[in-house]
């Protein structure tokens, strides 16, 4: 190990040496530098950095440059921020796109391996390589250079100088860079007297340059957090995290999965027929077969026909495509994960489902209970306890004891129709058309059941006019034996056991298209392949599904979709011929049509 600062013999003249250079930092700092390319008294050090702010006017040309260690901010340009640092670059003669940096090490790996260092010593028997992007840069006169390298999300401190330097001109090589730049760093590991781990570079390259201005602390701005993600992942720590943990909720699912003898497959995103779900699908065309095909809306009818071939247990983590309207907790674009084992039936799936939940949460956030904040971090937060077991909740019968109104069980009866739609009038309930006994349903246990529930609870039996899938209740006439989970108002999970008769299921897929007919564009259409497939035998079986999404919402806190989606819908922008602001592609539309 060696010593990085002087014995204490020598500390007076370092005291007065670091005087000295204080006050000529001041001195620097009062004056104004000029734009990039200008000629600089030779005495003048050459290391500088390009501003992101604009915290003051001035006489400066817009985008001229702060030296290195400037404190003051000057006014920039966007547009002439990009154009100097392209002649910076050029006029240096600087490679700054080279093929290859040799990387050996990370900055974790560097902190778990000199973590125990004492201050004030390095290690100039191991020469270590690393990359990453320079979150802020400083000077200390001509002699030293300091830049914050982050990678993956860590930071260490290069110190940078003249004595440890190989290679071209100190003061030439560190002009070239600026703060966001990817460069790559070779030298050996130490730590400063107040004990900062830090790397002391031989070699400092140019990677890649940063041809624009950075957030400098945070950003905040929704649009632009959305539609330049990029920007998002490198200002906002709480961002990679959020997608960490959404890393971290598929692999959880994925493993327990695997550990139960479920085998992971893949089914087709193109269908035929857009069966699975009540949905609006995508619809796309296949030049070659001169045919419309549909975006699946949910992997579920090929899933059950791998059963049917004999694979017992069989999941898919894949995107589904439902062209629906977009909000808080709908994109249109989204992540599932369906699974199907054969012979179980929903009780046990009911069990299983709060074995895989409440021990994921558990693992990812240490506690069966967490806080979330439904109306963002600003609002007040709701305790939200994952402790099974959780309770159960028959839907007709909740509904019918929480409205006092007796519900026929033959649901496709037009007298049935005739009390839930005076039902719902009565409560002044909001459906629109066409009002099917589905969807008048659907409107009366959102109000009486699922609006009420925060902790977890399984809404079931649901009535088999809105379950076309999953079989018939094996004791209570008219509902099938289904269950949804419900966490804070919102659906987790939908699961059943599975409808394997193939005469019924033809006739609720009859019962889907009457819905279809009185213009319920959400209903199944009748696969024919699917029912013969069935008439080759379907198991007993029990199906699951769980939106990725929305769960990693609950383990992240967040209370918008957008936030735990990298790349999420977002409407398109256009530049507007007579404005440098971008605006939305619909608002042009209609100011040309007007």
């Amino acid at each position: 190990m060696a010593r990085i600062f002087p014995s204490r013999r020598r500390a007076p003249i370092l005291a007065a040496g670091v005087m000295l250079g204080a006050l000529c930092v001041r001195l620097l700092r009062s004056r104004t530098f000029a734009a990039v390319g200008s000629a600089l008294p030779s005495r003048q050090p050459r290391g500088w950095n390009v501003d992101s702010l604009q915290r003051r006017s001035g006489s400066q040309t817009p985008g001229t440059l702060r030296r290195a260690g400037d404190e003051e901010d000057v006014v920039i340009d966007p547009t002439a921020y990009r154009e100097n640092r392209l002649r910076q670059l050029k006029d240096g003669n600087v490679e700054a796109y080279p093929h290859f940096w040799r990387v050996d090490s990370s900055v974790q790996a560097l902190m778990e391996k000199y973590g125990d260092l004492p201050d004030g010593e390095r290690d100039d028997e191991v020469e270590v390589t690393i990359a990453g992007r320079i979150r802020s840069l400083r000077a200390s006169g001509a002699k030293l250079r300091f830049y914050d390298l982050v990678d993956d999300g860590l930071q260490i401190q290069v110190m940078a100088s003249p004595q440890m330097h190989e290679g071209d001109n100190f003061q030439e090589v560190h002009a070239q860079f600026n703060r966001g730049d990817i460069i790559g760093v070779r030298g050996v590991v130490g730590k400063s007297k107040r004990g900062q781990l830090s790397v002391f570079p031989r070699e400092v390259k140019l990677l890649a340059p940063c041809l624009h201005m950075l957030p400098k602390d945070t950003l905040k701005d929704q649009e632009t957090r959305y539609r330049k993600r990029y920007l998002d992942l490198l200002v906002n720590e709480d961002v990679r995290r959020t997608f960490k943990m959404r890393s971290q909720v598929t692999s959880f699912i994925r493993q327990y999965l695997i550990d139960r003898n479920f085998l992971e497959v893949e089914t087709p995103m193109m269908n035929p027929i857009h069966g699975g779900a009540a949905a609006r699908p995508f619809v796309t065309r296949h030049n070659d077969l001169n045919m419309d095909l549909y975006m699946r809306v949910a992997p579920e009818l090929y899933l059950k026909q791998l059963v049917i071939g004999g694979l017992d247990r069989v999941f898919e983590i894949g995107r589904n495509f439902r062209n629906e309207g977009i909000d808080m907790t709908h994109n249109p674009e989204f992540t599932s994960c369906e699974f199907y084992q054969a012979y179980t039936d929903y009780e046990q799936l009911m069990e299983l489902t709060e074995d895989l939940i409440s021990s994921m949460v558990l693992k990812l956030r240490g506690s069966y209970e967490i806080d979330y904040h439904p109306n963002g971090p600003s609002g007040e937060a709701i305790k939200i306890d994952f402790k099974p077991p959780w309770p159960r909740i028959s839907m007709v019968e909740e509904i019918e004891k929480q409205s006092g109104v007796k519900l026929p069980r033959d649901f496709g009866d037009e007298s049935s129709l005739k009390v839930l739609d005076d039902l719902a009038k009565s409560l002044k309930l909001d459906c629109a058309p066409p009002r099917t006994a589905t969807r008048l349903l659907d409107k009366l246990c959102g109000h009486f059941i699922e609006d009420k529930i925060i902790n977890p609870a399984f809404v079931t039996d649901h009535p088999q006019v809105m379950s076309p899938l999953a079989k018939w209740h094996r004791s209570k006439e008219g509902l099938t034996e289904r269950f949804e989970l419900f966490v804070n108002t919102r659906e987790l999970c939908n699961a059943y056991t599975e409808l394997n008769d193939p005469q019924r299921q033809l006739a609720c897929f009859q019962e889907q298209t009457r819905d279809k007919d009185a213009g319920d564009e959400e209903a199944q259409p009748i696969d024919l392949a699917f029912v013969t497939a069935l008439e080759h035998g379907l198991p007993p079986t029990g199906g699951w599904g769980c939106g990725i999404d929305r769960l990693v919402m609950l383990l992240a806190d967040k209370n918008n979709i957008k936030e735990v989606i990298l790349f999420p819908a977002m409407k398109p922008i256009l530049a507007s011929p007579s404005s440098d602001k971008a605006k939305p592609a619909e608002e042009q539309s209609a100011k040309s049509t007007g």
